[in-house]
């Protein structure tokens, strides 16, 4: 299966992630200028044109396509103000004339804006957009979308995605590693935050992450959350790309250039011997207090693919957790 990986976004660490990329790596991606817009994730480094063009033409060099993420779950209205759709739009000009080759957006405006206005530029939909439905899918394909990262939420529902794959012709995406609480409920408030904190000014300026300080708690007290969380085993890719995955993203663009390495190599090779949670983008607090031994989780997938998502009514993952997750 074909592998979409995470950048930091300066060209140090491309050039030291692309060195060690097995061939499965198809695409990298970044996150864009944040003077433009922000992201629905941390974000390292926010990349000037320059800067962006010299990571295209390099990754070009190397039969690699470079996707630009552009993934604002909230743009506060801005892309239906004349002075906000003329900076969008001067921007993904500018983008268009640097070659690149892909942009992924959650806006459905944006979606329609490069599909019909910048055709060289491959537009996809990302996961924030919560894409969790064959209609969902057909929607977006028909304002052009020409590949959708699927709601991480939806990872173990093999139907839905069966009939997703069925009814469009887009390329699909799963997110790999991802952590977060099965259908928590903060993920769409943590977006906005990120969406806005990342973003063009004016910021607004926290006093704290209260979503991720209480999504890390939840997890410490429950911890079979984390068996819940929607994450796929390096060892369990076959089984997504046999009902029509197209490529596996990585998750992980905010940690660090040898932890992304590493990780993409565990992926490539399909294959991975110790602690889950240090593939996974999860927080360093769950790494330090929780081991979860990838090999005992061997076997769960086709529980899950079975699995009617009822958690009150199944104790498949907190009989899992008890007997494979230990604390450190």
């Amino acid at each position: 299966m074909k592998l979409s990986v995470p950048l930091p976004g300066d060209f140090d660490s491309l050039k030291k992630i692309v060195k060690n990329a097995p061939e499965d790596v198809c695409e990298v991606y970044m996150a864009g200028s944040a003077e433009f817009m922000g992201s629905g994730r941390a974000t390292l480094h926010s990349p000037f044109l320059g800067d962006i063009k010299k990571q295209i033409d390099y990754v070009h060099r190397k039969n690699i396509q470079m996707n630009l993420i552009l993934n604002s779950s909230c743009i506060g209205g801005q892309h239906l103000t004349f002075g906000g759709y003329n900076m969008i739009r001067g921007y993904l000009s500018q983008l268009n004339n640097l070659g690149l080759d892909s942009i992924t957006v959650s806006e459905p405006y944006l979606v329609e804006m490069i599909s019909k206005d910048f055709p060289k530029i491959r537009v996809g939909v990302s996961c924030i957009a919560h894409t969790d439905s064959p209609q969902k899918a057909q929607f977006f394909e028909k304002l052009g979308a020409e590949d959708i990262t699927l709601d991480t939420n939806i990872n173990r529902h093999f139907d839905l995605i069966e009939a997703i794959r069925e009814s469009t012709d887009c390329k699909l995406k799963i997110i790999a590693n991802e952590a977060c609480i099965y259908k928590c409920p903060f993920r769409y408030s943590h977006f906005n935050l990120f969406s806005h904190v990342t973003g063009p000014p004016p910021k607004p300026e926290i006093f704290g992450d209260y979503y991720f300080e209480k999504c890390i708690s939840l997890r410490v007290r429950n911890p079979e959350l984390i068996i819940r969380s929607p994450w796929v085993r390096p060892e369990d890719m076959e089984v997504y790309e046999k009902i029509g995955i197209n490529i596996l993203k990585i998750s992980g663009r905010a940690n660090t250039t040898n932890w992304i390495i590493d990780v993409i190599k565990h992926y490539g090779e399909g294959k991975y011997q110790g602690n889950l949670l240090e593939i996974l983008d999860c927080p360093n607090e769950l790494r330090d207090l929780f081991y979860i031994p990838n090999e005992k989780l061997e076997g769960a997938i086709h529980q899950w693919m079975n699995c009617s998502k009822l958690c009150h009514r199944c104790n498949f993952c907190k009989d899992l957790a008890k007997k494979s997750l230990k604390e450190v």
